[in-house]
């Protein structure tokens, strides 16, 4: 129970609006990483992130329905250490990034779980929009060189054609060469901007 007014406490600061009581939180590039995991070919699993994106939230301790987390992703940005994957991945097959510049995250809701939290939200990729529930851990808040840094880490697994990303190919075993499951992994570093 302590360590839950600690987190709301320190989170006070967080809704526009409410000066006195709220700040707002912006994502530190710097020290975030935005990466997804998913199965390739049944015997191992491909890690990869997106390299450009902005993200930030509010949060008033009082009132729950007051919690806003936005995040936008450039998906041409993806990274998987492989030029020709990557680009791939761009294309119409998978992210059609020529159509479908960015993907967005927009929260509707936060409830608690257990010393943790559950985002719910809107995710659209392709164009295609889905409820999804994100699990977070929120640490902090620390100072740092006269900043509020909160810590948030979070997980959660999609299936990747709800959002119209459906390419594959069956191996001999009757296996996909990728994954219908994609597993979604944050952990970011977000900055008050009182």
């Amino acid at each position: 129970m302590h360590r839950k007014f600690l987190v709301f406490a320190g989170l006070a600061l967080l809704v526009a609006g409410q000066p006195l009581l709220a700040e707002t939180y912006q994502v530190d590039k710097a020290h975030t990483n935005v990466g997804f995991r998913v199965a390739h070919m049944v015997i191992a699993k491909t890690t990869g992130s997106f390299n450009d994106f902005d993200a930030s939230f509010d949060f008033d301790p009082n009132d729950a329905s007051m919690f806003s987390l936005t995040a936008t992703i450039r998906a041409d940005s993806i990274d998987t250490n492989n030029r020709q994957r990557d680009n791939h991945l761009r294309s119409p097959d998978f992210f059609d990034v020529a159509n479908h510049a960015t993907i967005t995250f927009q929260s509707t809701g936060l409830s608690m779980m257990g010393d943790d939290y559950v985002v719910t939200g809107d995710l659209t990729i392709r164009g295609e929009t889905r409820a999804i529930e994100l699990p977070l851990s929120i640490t902090g808040p620390v100072e740092i060189r006269g900043n509020k840094v909160i810590g948030v880490s979070g997980r959660t697994t999609i299936d990747r054609h709800d959002f119209g990303v459906s390419w594959s190919r069956s191996l001999d075993n009757g296996g996909l060469v990728v994954a219908d499951e994609v597993e979604i992994e944050i952990d970011a570093e977000f900055m008050s901007q009182g």
